[in-house]
């Protein structure tokens, strides 16, 4: 089997409504999504997706994904879509870094794997059952009123877990913040109050040890040193995310000391392969774990599922699906859906979605075997 060609969709993503995260710092109103359908010469097909959340979260951004495509793509024609180590491999000769470009192509991949071998992704990627993943809602950045709000929205939908968006300069109205949201959860519901990198050193110190809530907190500042360095003064439970590009850096944080768990997003990272390493890892050395990917429609959230999925239990935490912001479904009906605050990746071969071709379009790049 061997790849014959890959078809480029762009495809913009609008959300429902504006997003603030960041301590209110950054915006975002849509998403500009890459999705990837690779064919093979014995007739298979898989499809894939790359989607930055926007260009300010992370050093990615959706045109950079098709311009990085333009030069992975030819690499990779000609190679078996099922030796996925051995087609990483190619990519980071003829592309080093870029994971959030590869991603798209390495999930396609993946589907055509599970194909061909006739099972489930999460069955490929070690799971024994489709296990239910339990899903969390996100909450944007407001006044403790506003944010409570958004909670008990999405208590109404079946969240039990919840994201809220907190951080910036204002140290009183963070410090209220926690305080009004952990105080008024119900005792079947969690949060993590994701900073999103917005602190300082200096203010993540002051607040959290302000607070009586020992929730978890993720990313309170911008690099792994200064984390590191409020990991080791305050009380909660740190996550890391955005800082965490590469495999290197999550040896680096266990090194540390740095968290007691890690968000693993196969977009950032350059697809299921390489997040499959990272959570491999994480289980080795007793981490709790995010399973989910950075934006995207149903298609990734779906691949990101499969890998929850497969995730021991005690090490899975709960997972966030994107396209619940979205304001169209290139997968209506798909995937891994919200059912009671839990999604459920799909038993059928390979990743178990299928864009809809007249929502995604006419193609923007072909790659294929010369003749």
């Amino acid at each position: 089997m061997r790849i014959s060609r890959i078809t480029v969709w762009q495809l913009d993503l609008p959300l429902s409504e504006p997003y603030f995260l960041s301590g209110g710092r950054l915006r975002f109103d849509r998403l500009d999504s890459t999705i990837v359908r690779i064919d093979t010469d014995d007739g298979l097909s898989g499809w894939g997706e790359a989607c930055p959340w926007g260009h300010t979260y992370l050093p990615a951004h959706g045109p950079g994904v098709r311009a990085g495509l333009n030069i992975l793509a030819p690499a990779v024609i000609g190679l078996d879509p099922r030796s996925l180590d051995h087609l990483n491999a190619v990519m980071d000769v003829t592309l080093p870094g870029h994971g959030y470009v590869k991603s798209a192509i390495d999930m396609a991949c993946w589907d055509i794997y599970g194909k061909a071998a006739d099972m489930p992704l999460w069955q490929c990627l070690g799971g024994a059952m489709a296990t239910p993943v339990a899903i969390n809602s996100s909450i944007s950045t407001g006044t403790p009123e506003e944010m409570l709000a958004l909670i008990r929205k999405a208590s109404a939908d079946g969240y039990k877990v919840h994201s809220a968006k907190i951080g910036g300069t204002d140290i009183a109205l963070d410090i209220a913040r926690i305080d009004a949201i952990s105080s008024a959860l119900p005792a079947d519901e969690s949060v993590t109050f994701d900073v999103n990198r917005a602190w300082q050193p200096a203010a993540a110190v002051q607040v959290l040890n302000a607070v009586a809530s020992r929730d978890w907190v993720e990313q309170p500042c911008e690099t792994l040193d200064q984390c590191a360095h409020v990991a080791d003064r305050v009380p909660q439970p740190i996550m890391l995310d955005e800082c965490m590009l590469g495999f290197q850096d999550h040896i680096d944080a266990w090194k540390r000391n740095a968290c007691n768990g890690v968000k693993v997003k196969p977009n950032r990272l350059g697809g299921l392969t390489r997040a499959r390493q990272v959570r491999d890892f994480g289980v080795s050395v007793g981490w709790q774990m995010h399973v989910e990917d950075v934006g995207g429609s149903a298609l990734a959230d779906t691949a990101a599922i499969h890998l929850a999925a497969s995730t021991p239990d005690a090490n899975r935490l709960a997972s966030w699906l994107c396209h619940y912001h979205l304001a169209i479904d290139p997968t209506a009906g798909q995937g891994a859906r919200n059912t009671d605050g839990f999604a459920t990746p799909p038993s059928i071969p390979g990743l178990g979605v299928t864009p809809d071709p007249d929502i995604i379009g006419d193609p923007v790049a072909t790659y294929e075997t010369s003749v």
